[in-house]
């Protein structure tokens, strides 16, 4: 059984699925469970057997059943190494997939996010650990209450009357406090993150912070997350020390209960022993340990896998193949948090399947926020784009490329980087860019080449709507021009995030992107209505005259 941790996966049936996910070191983990949990069932019967015997001067009797006792100890020794074995089997896989899915998540987020660090190296390893502690818990306890009852049953079933209502009594009574305590636990895993961020925060700050002498406020940031995390520790404590309370009653009154009452039901003294035994020895540090495994790991473990799912991402819509890449944006607007002015600001464009775009403005200004919007990288706040009429975010990665400025090129040849084609296909992608120098086998690429790779890349793809995001910053303006041309004449949309205004001179339409002014229009239609372009454009070319 594969085992997955997503947006949408359910604690319960994630830890159900992880138990079952190795079947065969859960057998195993039963069978040594069983070896180890020997002494619970023998333990009360050899006392109350020996007892017996030695007061009935049966010295050989009674020798053996406590040789019997410690030969069952000695299983127990063996059981509990292996239990430890098998345990972590079915423990460890768990835990490399809640730190797998949240390193994705956090770089699938496309954000800085200081809590991740937090998730990745303490949470996920307190997930492990009471994990851990909770499946050895529950299993001490399962094991140790079947034996007490076995054991008890053979020496005077009526004694379970005196055992098992308080038990029971004080193990309802404990779990129905644990959702309260889930809720405080949880309260204190988020404190515990605003702490963290905070002092990630402020330890970033500290240059600026003593520079604008505004130490006194960086303070009450940093100690109301304290404060915070205080409180809700504090709180924790107090659901636990009435746990506390609670899990005495079940775990001292049958001791009690069994003192008073089992000599008047006929119980000889071996008896009571040996009930004592099974209730002292086996039974209340079973319980107590599931109240800790429950109660401390079970909890926590619940409100760490929560957390942690909340923190993912949502999954990926599923992709759609557009008919056609005609794209739309109608009413886009985006901003960089919610505080934050729109840098992009209800914006309306149509690019027409098979145009030629170049996007130019200054630096800062939101070309590639509005690449990265066309692209579907990022959604906007408000408005739409489609293309094709499937929402962009949506679209099948196949019909549409982003080259940006910095693309990936892994180190390997080029040839690797370009994998999945035959050479022919290769060499043709890098002729038709103007890259012919490149060899397929070479692997020590300057910033020129790599964009040179990056850029055949993306012409072996074949997308329909290809976006340069500055993909040619590093190639000089003869090597530019061959690479528009190469992608303008193999058909299809292509969209220039220009990083030189000659860009826009060979497109069949600009955009002008001058902060809340967004203007398109023909080169020549531009330099009459936009006194940037005009400007943009004068000085790159002296000969036009800039219009004012």
């Amino acid at each position: 059984m594969v085992i997955s941790f997503g947006h949408r996966t359910r604690v319960g049936v994630f830890l159900w699925r992880s138990f079952h996910a190795q079947p065969g070191q859960v057998r195993r983990f039963v069978l040594w469970s069983l070896v180890e949990a020997a002494p619970a069932f023998v333990i009360g019967l050899a006392v109350a057997r020996a007892v017996d015997a030695f007061a009935a001067h049966q010295a050989v009797a009674g020798l053996s059943w406590t040789f019997l006792l410690g030969v069952s100890w000695i299983f127990a020794a063996v059981g509990a190494r292996q239990v430890v074995v098998t345990l972590a089997g079915i423990v460890e896989p768990v835990r490399e997939e809640l730190l797998t899915a949240t390193i994705r998540g956090a770089l699938e987020a496309g954000r800085d996010d200081p809590a991740a660090v937090t998730r990745a190296n303490l949470q996920v390893e307190v997930a492990r650990d009471a994990f851990t502690g909770v499946i050895g818990s529950v299993k001490a306890f399962v094991f140790a209450f079947l034996g007490v009852v076995a054991g008890v049953a053979a020496l005077m079933p009526e004694l379970l009357l005196l055992v098992l209502p308080p038990l029971l009594l004080g193990l309802g009574a404990f779990l129905f406090s644990l959702p309260e305590l889930a809720k405080r636990q949880h309260a204190y895993l988020l404190a515990d993150e605003a702490t963290a961020e905070s002092l990630v925060k402020v330890t970033a700050a500290l240059g600026d912070i003593a520079a604008s002498g505004d130490e006194d406020h960086a303070a009450r940031y940093a100690g109301a997350r304290f404060d915070g995390q205080r409180l809700a520790a504090g709180r924790l404590a107090t659901v636990t020390t009435l746990r506390t309370v609670v899990l005495g009653v079940g775990a001292w009154a049958p001791i009690l209960l069994v003192l008073a009452y089992a000599p008047r039901l006929g119980a000889t003294p071996g008896v009571v022993l040996g009930t004592l035994a099974y209730v002292m020895q086996s039974l209340t540090p079973a319980l107590f340990n599931l109240a800790s495994g429950l109660g401390e790991s079970g909890v926590r473990l619940w409100v760490t896998l929560a957390r942690l799912r909340a923190a993912l991402p949502p999954p990926p819509q599923e992709t759609r193949r557009a008919e056609g890449v005609h794209t739309e944006l109608k009413g886009v607007t985006f901003a960089y948090g919610p505080r934050a002015l729109p840098v992009v600001d209800r914006l309306d464009l149509v690019i027409p399947e098979g145009e030629h775009l170049a996007v130019v403005g200054p630096s800062g200004i939101g070309k590639s926020t509005l690449a990265a919007l066309i692209a579907g990288l990022i959604v906007p706040g408000q408005g739409r784009v489609t293309v094709g009429g499937v929402p962009a975010a949506r679209l099948d990665r196949g019909q549409r490329t982003l080259i940006p400025q910095e693309a990936y090129v892994f180190r390997g040849t080029v040839a690797e980087n370009l994998g999945g084609h035959d050479q022919k296909k290769m060499r043709q992608a890098l002729d038709a860019i103007g890259a012919g120098h490149l060899s397929l086998q070479a692997t020590e690429l300057g910033p020129a080449d790599r964009q040179f790779v990056a850029l055949a890349r993306a012409y072996l793809a074949d997308a329909p709507l290809v976006i340069l995001d500055e993909a040619t910053s590093c190639l000089d303006p003869a090597a530019e021009a061959r690479v528009e041309q190469a992608f303008a004449e193999r058909g299809g949309t292509l969209v220039v995030v220009a990083h030189r205004i000659s860009s826009a001179l060979r497109a069949r339409k600009v955009l002008v992107m001058d902060g809340a002014r967004v203007v398109a229009g023909t080169h020549q239609e531009l330099l009459a209505a936009s006194p940037l372009y005009a400007d943009l454009a004068g000085h790159w070319d002296p000969r036009l005259r800039q219009v004012s």
